[in-house]
């Protein structure tokens, strides 16, 4: 080996060989789920069948959000421009950080801290959730994955925590966003729901996924929205066309349900 050689743990390539992380690919293909093999990459193994259930609940319910998302927005106006996808997709995902697809971390952050306390000073839930949100309140912050601009009960928070709680998969993590729920509406006297990104961050703590892959998932989620909007806004619209960031009508599919 060369003095300029490094490792990865990843996938190793050699001549008629693919193994991701171990794996062969092709015994991968068609017997494992994209959820699952997501798992696998990031996090070194296989997950259970009840973690991939979740995860695709996850990565489902983040895959879009309409016109209106900055990562949006950024995409189609790149899109515009008769630029390539691959560059009107990169200009979304790089529209995604603090304040557009970064609360799931930072929630993440915020549920763990108030863990932390629990445990270091022996207080109940109920207790440790109370003194988080009065340290945000003093430092003038607000707790993130609580509130949502447009949704009052997020129909895909309601979904995620139901398919959680039926596997029994929420411990500490989604007890603790419970908390800081319920604390959050006493303390201010109206309520201020869990979102989808605080939904997901107790989750992805209680599935023992580090926070600094949180945007990750995210990012992995929305990207085939993203393609969508760039796709359609080369088949549909014209070049260089003034891009309203809110003034947009549905035009697809009625309401219908699965069966």
């Amino acid at each position: 080996m060369g003095e300029l050689n490094w490792s990865s743990a990843i996938t190793e390539i050699g001549p008629n060989v693919i193994r991701l992380r171990g794996y062969p690919v092709e015994e991968l293909m068609g017997r494992i789920g994209f959820a699952e093999a997501i798992h696998l990459a990031l996090l070194g193994e296989l997950p259970d069948p009840a973690t991939a259930t979740i995860l695709n609940a996850i990565f489902v319910s983040s895959l879009d959000h309409g016109t209106s998302p900055p990562s949006v927005l950024s995409t189609v106006t790149v899109a515009s421009t008769g630029a390539p996808l691959g560059a009107a997709v990169a200009a979304g995902i790089l529209s995604i950080s603090k304040f557009h697809g970064g609360a799931v971390e930072d929630s993440m952050k915020a549920i763990g801290e108030a863990l932390a306390m629990a445990k270091s000073k022996s207080m109940t839930m109920e207790e440790a959730a109370l003194a988080t949100f009065e340290s945000y309140k003093a430092r003038g912050a607000r707790l993130p994955g609580f509130g949502h601009r447009l949704h009052t009960k997020d129909p895909r928070t309601t979904r995620l925590l139901q398919l959680v709680d039926d596997l029994g998969r929420g411990t500490d993590g989604l007890a603790m966003a419970r908390a800081l729920e319920a604390t959050i509406a006493k303390a201010t006297g109206k309520p201020l729901p869990l979102n989808v990104d605080g939904a997901i961050a107790a989750v992805l703590l209680d599935l023992n996924v580090p926070p600094a892959l949180a945007n990750a998932f995210f990012m992995i989620a929305r990207l085939p929205g993203l393609v969508a909007h760039a796709h359609e806004e080369c088949a549909r619209q014209k070049p260089m066309r003034q891009i309203h960031p809110t003034d947009t009508t549905y035009d697809g599919p009625p309401l219908r349900h699965l069966t």
